[in-house]
């Protein structure tokens, strides 16, 4: 796959975000266009302002790593930033067709042993999702958490449907903004490492295609890796949540993470946590009898 216009518009994004003042660069002149301009990143890198100007024409095939690091430096590209630049790298080359491993998360279900797993976990939401945000399984408190989610028709759910396409996602998540530049960030970075998945490229297009708001921020290229943090949620029933959460790779089924939600103990949140446990087993109680 030829991924020049994603290399391109990247770079210009990046460099457009930065200032001189930023890198130590005395401003002078009138700027036609925000951040640097590319003689500035070229100097920064180590390179020649003809060679910059080839790599944010798209052509990355066969960059050195060495340049690559100093682009990065030059760009004051963070963590997630530097890695997505390596993959476009990768995918320029050609290598990341051929390196790729077969990937579970290819799959519309988990294996019966990882449901089993997730089953397991009791005390707190837990659930297994893909990089194209498909949540493909969860335990008892992971689907009633996400029951917003699951009301929806499509199967598997889908994170970044829920959060562009249903009016129930501006209440589950209290800041809209921030859950969507999130669910996309997630998305451009699962873009990057695998630029040859037909069925995130079907799902890019469809977002792009139905929301306004998908489609801008999608434009603005950011990147983000998701490891650990905070959440927030509005749910139905027991109402504002503050979870902390850890994703980890499944070693076991490539492409696919598992991701555990816990409530600081002792707060709010650990007796709202608490009391949504009752209410499912109570709905579960009702639906048996």
């Amino acid at each position: 796959m030829d991924n020049r216009a994603e290399v391109s518009e990247f770079l210009t994004s990046r460099r457009a975000g930065i200032t001189p003042e930023q890198v130590g660069l005395a401003q002078y002149g009138q700027r036609r266009v925000p951040g640097l301009r590319r003689s500035e990143v070229a100097a920064l890198s180590g390179v020649s302002v003809e060679y910059y100007a080839k790599l944010e024409r798209g052509l990355l095939g066969g960059v050195s790593a060495g340049v690559l690091d100093a682009l990065a430096r030059a760009l004051r590209l963070d963590d997630a930033e530097r890695r997505h630049l390596f993959h476009l790298a990768q995918a320029a080359d050609g290598t990341t067709a051929a390196m790729r491993p077969r990937r579970a998360g290819r799959a519309r279900s988990i294996r019966p042993a990882t449901q089993w797993a997730l089953d397991s976990i009791t005390a707190a939401p837990a659930i297994v999702g893909n990089e194209r945000s498909d949540l493909l399984g969860a335990n008892h408190l992971g689907r009633t958490l996400y029951a917003d989610l699951y009301a929806t028709p499509a199967r598997p759910p889908n994170f970044a449907r829920f959060t562009f396409f249903d009016a129930a996602a501006r209440r589950f998540f209290p800041d809209w903004e921030a859950a969507a530049a999130t669910t996309v960030a997630n998305l451009r970075t699962a873009a990057g490492r695998d630029p040859h998945d037909r069925e995130l490229q079907d799902l890019v297009g469809e977002l792009s295609t139905r929301s306004d708001d998908f489609r801008r921020r999608w434009g603005a290229h950011d990147v983000r890796t998701h490891g650990a943090g905070v959440k927030h949620y509005r749910h139905h029933v027991v109402g504002d949540l503050e979870l902390s959460y850890l994703s980890s790779d499944l070693r076991a089924e490539p492409g696919l993470s598992l991701t555990i939600y816990a409530a600081e103990p002792g707060s709010p949140t650990a007796e709202a946590l608490a009391l949504l446990a009752s209410w499912a087993a109570t709905r579960e109680d009702s639906a048996v009898s």
